[in-house]
C-alpha cells in the first residue's frame, strides 16, 4: 500500500485523505495548528463539488449546516442603506440556487471526522524539509522524527511550506489582486437577524453577516493594498495595520475597532493567486490553494479544492500509484477549470462577477467514476 503524506488539514488535505483511504492508499496528514482551525468565513459549495460532497455521504450534512440568509443591504459611509436585495447576497449569490454556503470550520470539521477513518492525523507539526528520489520522499519534521513516504501532496494553503521547498520561493508564484482582507468574530452586537450588510467607502469597505443562529458576527474587512512583507505577517503588528484602514470609516467605528482587537479568530492575508506551469515535481504534487490559489474573491476556493481532491485521488487510484501518469491526468483534466474559476475574481475588480461566469465556472468540470 502506498504511502503518501499531506501537508495541510483544511478542506483540501481532509478531502483528499478520505479520498486516498477510499482509493487503496494509505494517507498521513499533519498540520502545524493544534487541531482544526476555528473562525474564518462562510464559505460556498457550487456546482460540481456539491456532487463530490454527496459522493462522501456529506451532502445532507452540509446542507443542514447552511447560512439562512434572508437578504443583504448596501450602506454608504455613514450607515444610510443606498441598496437592498431578498435575492441575493454579495457572499453567496442567488439565494434561491441550490449551492450551499456554510462556515468554513464546520465543512472542515466534518471531513475531518471523515477522514479520520481513512487516514493517520498528526497536528501541532509541519514539513521542514524533502528529499526525493526513485525511491520515495523523506520528509523531516519540526517535532517529530524523519519518515519516508511514496508521495507528498502539498495541501497548505497559499503560503504553502511544501511548495517553498520544492517550487521555490513564493514571491516567484504569487499573482497579487491588490486586495487585503482580514476577517474575524464578534458577538452580534448589531442584532442582525439573518442579514447581512456591506459597506463601502473609496479603496475600504465591510461585509458583515451573523451566524450560529445570529449569536455571533462574522466582519470581513477588505481594503486596497499591494503585497505585504512576509515580516508584516505577525498578527498584532497586521491587528494595527487593520484598525488605521478602519479608523477611516464612520459608521460603527468604535465597536468595531473593539471587536478587532478582542477577536479570538483574526485573520488577515493579502488577496493572491498561485499561478504555476507546473503542478507537480516528482513525487511531490501541490493542491488547492496550494497550487492553484483563486482567492477568496473568485467565490470559488473551496468548490476547486474539493473537486481538485476528489481528481487527484480518482487520477492515482486509475494509474495504479504510477504517479507521473496520474499527476499528469489530474493537471490535464483539471486545469481548464482552474482557469475559469480563477477569472472570476478578476472580471469585475472591486465586486461580484457575473452569473453568468459563476454558473459556467462552477460547472465547467464533469467527475468520472
Amino acid at each position: 500500500m502506498k504511502t503518501v503524506l499531506i501537508s495541510g488539514a483544511g478542506v483540501a488535505g481532509c478531502a483528499l485523505a478520505y479520498w486516498l483511504g477510499r482509493n487503496g492508499f494509505a494517507p498521513t496528514v499533519v498540520e502545524r495548528a493544534p487541531g482544526v482551525r476555528p473562525g474564518g468565513q462562510a464559505v460556498d459549495i457550487r456546482g460540481v463539488a456539491l456532487d463530490v460532497v454527496e459522493r462522501m455521504g456529506l451532502l445532507g450534512r452540509v446542507r443542514g449546516a447552511a447560512t439562512r440568509m434572508r437578504g443583504m443591504s448596501v450602506l454608504d459611509a455613514d450607515g444610510h442603506e443606498v441598496h437592498r436585495s431578498t435575492e441575493a447576497t454579495f457572499s453567496s449569490g442567488r439565494l434561491d440556487s441550490g449551492d450551499v454556503e456554510l462556515l468554513r470550520e464546520d465543512l472542515v470539521g466534518m471531513l475531518e471526522q471523515l477522514a479520520l477513518g481513512e487516514a493517520e492525523f498528526i497536528y501541532g507539526d509541519r514539513v521542514t524539509a524533502l528529499s526525493q528520489d526513485e525511491r520515495g520522499v523523506l520528509a523531516d519534521f519540526e517535532h517529530g522524527p524523519a519518515r519516508a513516504f511514496d508521495l507528498v501532496v502539498g495541501a497548505d494553503g497559499l503560503h504553502s511550506a511544501v511548495r517553498g521547498l520544492v517550487f521555490g520561493p513564493e514571491g516567484e508564484q504569487a499573482y497579487h489582486l491588490g486586495m487585503h482582507l482580514a476577517i474575524f468574530s464578534a458577538e452580534n452586537f448589531l442584532g442582525l437577524d439573518d442579514w447581512q450588510l456591506w459597506q463601502r467607502d473609496g479603496d475600504a469597505g465591510y461585509g458583515i453577516y451573523p451566524v450560529r443562529g445570529n449569536s455571533e458576527l462574522r466582519v470581513t474587512f477588505g481594503f486596497a493594498s499591494g503585497p505585504l512583507d512576509p515580516g508584516a505577517r505577525d498578527p498584532e503588528a497586521l491587528k494595527r495595520q487593520i484598525a488605521e484602514r478602519m479608523g477611516a470609516l464612520r459608521w460603527e467605528r468604535p465597536r468595531l475597532l473593539e471587536a478587532l482587537w478582542s477577536a479570538p479568530d483574526f485573520y488577515s492575508d493579502a488577496m493572491a493567486q498561485i499561478r504555476l506551469d507546473r503542478w507537480s515535481r516528482g513525487r511531490v504534487v501541490l493542491l488547492g490553494d496550494a497550487g492553484y490559489c483563486a482567492s477568496p474573491l473568485s467565490g470559488q476556493g473551496t468548490s476547486v479544492a474539493l473537486v481538485g481532491a476528489y481528481e487527484l485521488a480518482d487520477a492515482l487510484g486509475r494509474a495504479g500509484g504510477e504517479h507521473g501518469a496520474a499527476f499528469a491526468r489530474y493537471e490535464a483534466r483539471l486545469r481548464p477549470f482552474v482557469g475559469l474559476n480563477q477569472a472570476l475574481a478578476t472580471e469585475n475588480p472591486g465586486g461580484p462577477a457575473s452569473e453568468e461566469s459563476v454558473g459556467r465556472a462552477k460547472n465547467a468540470f464533469a467527475l468520472r467514476g
